[in-house]
């Protein structure tokens, strides 16, 4: 049986974990992965969201939350980590808890040549910036890889990436 067929609705459990583990802000680049997690923090007055125009922007952003007392995760797709290598130093060198949710591309089914060097290096680049690094393929996956992932981050104070593997969202076709 199919994650499909067993009906989770892993954005769901996402947007659940972020409401039990206070996440009050949100930012992030428009992306069809994580548009009904977007449309959930979108419609909860208690999370502030912001749209960026470019990746890096939501590491400042999130930097500031915990400055000024909030949790933040930043929602973005593996094209956009190469975006924010530089703003990265930020966060190890002030020791800034840190949470990314990544849709994959360039892997499982893919058909955008433009998105496989970025999809094929991503792993490995937030490794090297210091990135603790888990991954979800399937639904089942989801929940209890999120749940490591916010305490790595928001008690064990860690830069945290959490990687939505291709084969979870789904391979796109143009």
């Amino acid at each position: 049986m199919s994650d499909a067929d067993r009906g989770i609705n892993w954005p769901q459990e996402i947007y659940a974990s972020f409401k039990a583990w206070d996440i009050r802000q949100v930012g992030y680049v428009p992306d069809a992965g994580h548009k009904q997690l977007i449309a959930a923090c979108l419609d909860d007055p208690e999370i502030t969201t912001s749209v960026l125009t470019t990746e890096e922007e939501g590491v400042g952003l999130l930097a500031g939350a915990d400055l000024g007392g909030q949790r933040g995760a930043l929602l973005m797709q593996s094209s956009g980590v190469g975006n924010c290598i530089n703003t990265f130093s930020l966060l190890s060198l002030c020791g800034f808890p840190f949470l990314a949710l990544v849709t994959m591309r360039g892997e499982w089914g893919e058909v955008n040549a433009w998105q496989m060097p970025m999809g094929q290096a991503t792993p490995k680049v937030l490794r090297e910036m210091g990135f603790l690094v888990l991954r979800a393929d399937q639904a089942t996956e989801v929940a209890e890889t999120l749940q490591s992932a916010l305490a790595l981050a928001f008690e064990g104070k860690q830069r945290v990436a959490v990687l939505l593997g291709q084969r979870l969202l789904g391979a796109k076709r143009f």
